[in-house]
Formats: structure tokens, sequence, C-alpha cells
């Protein structure tokens, strides 16, 4: 299950209670063409993942423009790995690469 982020104090929140789980982030946009393309591929491989290892999220980057700005987005999609309650992201992809976005889900399941 892909949970979307209301806000960016429930980012932040969702951030510290993870424990070492892996939260991968989809950084999206409602006008972004690529988005559209891979966001259902995103929703499929987190219905498709069985491990409680991964956290699924979804961040609008005009909803949480703060949120977006402390990650460093710079293009959408862009998809960004998190552990261990800190803002800095252990892998990231940029682009609508569904090969690679499976490989990057598979690292962490």
């Amino acid at each position: 299950m892909v949970k979307m982020v209301a806000n960016d104090a429930e980012f932040d929140e969702i951030l510290k209670g993870a424990g070492d789980k892996a939260i991968i982030v989809d950084f999206t946009a409602s006008w972004c063409g690529p988005c559209q393309f891979i966001g259902p591929k995103f929703a499929e491989l987190a219905e498709q993942t069985t491990s409680d290892k991964v956290i699924f999220l979804k961040v609008d980057v005009d909803e949480c423009e703060e949120t977006a700005a402390k990650c460093g987005i710079q293009a959408m999609p862009t998809f960004k790995v998190f552990k261990n309650n800190s803002t800095d992201a252990v892998e990231e992809m940029v682009g609508a690469n569904e090969a690679k976005l499976r490989e990057l889900v598979a690292k962490y399941a």
C-alpha cells in the first residue's frame, strides 16, 4: 500500500516512526506526465511487496513544498530511499524507469 503524505509534518512523523524500515518515497506532481505513467507501477510494486521492511510513500511536491525542498527535489518523478530516521537519502533514482524502480524496491524488500 502507498501512503499519500498530506503535509510536511506527517512526512517527518513517518520518518521518525519507521525504525529500521526502508522508506521508499515517490516525489510526484499532478501536472507531471512521467509521474502519471510511473505512479500506478509504484502502487503495483507496493501491493506486490509482502516484506514488512519497506514503507511506500507518495509526496506531492506542490502540497509538501517544504519536504520537497528539504529533500533536494529538482525533477519529477524522483524516488528516494530513507533509513534510520535520517532525512539524508541512502539512495535516489530520477525518472520514470520501471525496470530501475523494480530493482530499487527489490533491493530494500
